[in-house]
């Protein structure tokens, strides 16, 4: 079944079809802003290491942006084979319910399949790269990154179907940081870890408030992820716990001495999750209503990485 109807604010797809652009485009480039911030919190946990080996750190960094592209593509065909996105309609376009790329004729499933594989093929040719000049520590990282952002969504694994997508994004978001200080340094540190932990876990309450529009649609398709599984009513919980979490392990970090007491400072940034929280409470079942919290989970989980970056820039 293909979909052609356009949701407020949906582009033209037609013009989009004859423009080069549409290639750079069905990588939904907007939100590989995420990733970016993971890479410059590892950075920043390095110190100076990155100045004699900024190189490396800008091909990491390009690298690392092409994994999530390349996930982002990999995740519209499989959601195009399933038939959850064609199936979408209470999507909250652009954030679920996929590009639309395939449903609206912009680019082919095949074209999109091969797009994907060739953005793979890049990431792990660079990665072998860096490998060879950074050691074992990086190609475990790398290798945990790759197999779960493939197996988030494609067969045979299919992760996120089997209730396992936010674990998966916990720990690819956790490692992203961590790779990018193993690249620089050699190990990575504890502290780092202090920091990453709640980026990773406000990584995957994005992912997990975006299920809730996509929520029978992909019940349809047979994905059983949890907002799935639980009614939205009992589904909600989950939300609150891993921002709730994310909150508490910052100020645990601290505590245990392994960041400095000015990572305090990152800790209004949960208002915006409290307030995505209590719009998702009351209308947990009313998608149409969940813009707002989305776009607020958005915020927060982009700024935190970018502010801790600062603050381990200014007070390690």
């Amino acid at each position: 079944m293909k979909s052609t109807s356009l949701h407020p604010g949906e582009p033209a797809y037609a013009a989009l079809a004859v423009l080069p652009s549409r290639w750079l485009l069905a990588t939904r480039p907007a939100f590989l802003t995420l990733t970016l911030g993971g890479v410059v919190l590892g950075f920043a946990a390095s110190g100076a290491a990155w100045q004699q080996a900024w190189p490396q750190a800008l091909l990491a960094l390009l690298l690392a942006l092409l994994c999530h592209a390349a996930v982002n593509v990999i995740n519209d065909v499989a959601d195009h084979d399933n038939g959850s996105d064609a199936a979408n309609a209470a999507r909250q376009f652009p954030f679920t319910g996929g590009s639309r790329f395939i449903q609206n004729a912009v680019l082919s499933r095949r074209d999109m399949a091969r797009l994907a594989l060739g953005l793979f093929t890049l990431v792990i040719a660079g990665g072998l790269l860096l490998v060879w000049r950074s050691g074992p520590w990086l190609l475990a990282i790398g290798v945990v990154g790759v197999l779960l952002g493939w197996g988030y969504s494609a067969p045979p694994l299919r992760l996120n179907s089997r209730g396992w997508g936010e674990v998966c994004v916990l720990l690819c978001f956790t490692l992203l940081p961590l790779g990018a200080q193993v690249l620089l340094t050699g190990t990575p540190s504890l502290p780092l870890l202090a920091a990453a932990l709640p980026y990773g876990l406000l990584a995957a309450a994005l992912l997990y408030i975006n299920q809730f529009p996509d929520r029978d649609a992909d019940a349809l398709a047979g994905k059983r992820h949890w907002v799935v599984r639980l009614t939205p009513q009992q589904a909600r919980v989950g939300y609150v716990l891993l921002v709730g979490t994310a909150a508490l392990l910052l100020p645990a970090g601290v505590v245990a001495a392994l960041l400095p007491w000015q990572a305090l400072l990152a800790l209004p940034l949960w208002g915006l999750s409290a307030r995505a929280a209590a719009t998702l409470w009351h209308n947990a079942a009313q998608p149409a209503r969940l813009r707002p919290a989305i776009i607020q989970t958005i915020v927060a989980a982009n700024l935190y990485p970018l502010l801790m970056a600062l603050i381990l820039t200014l007070y390690s």
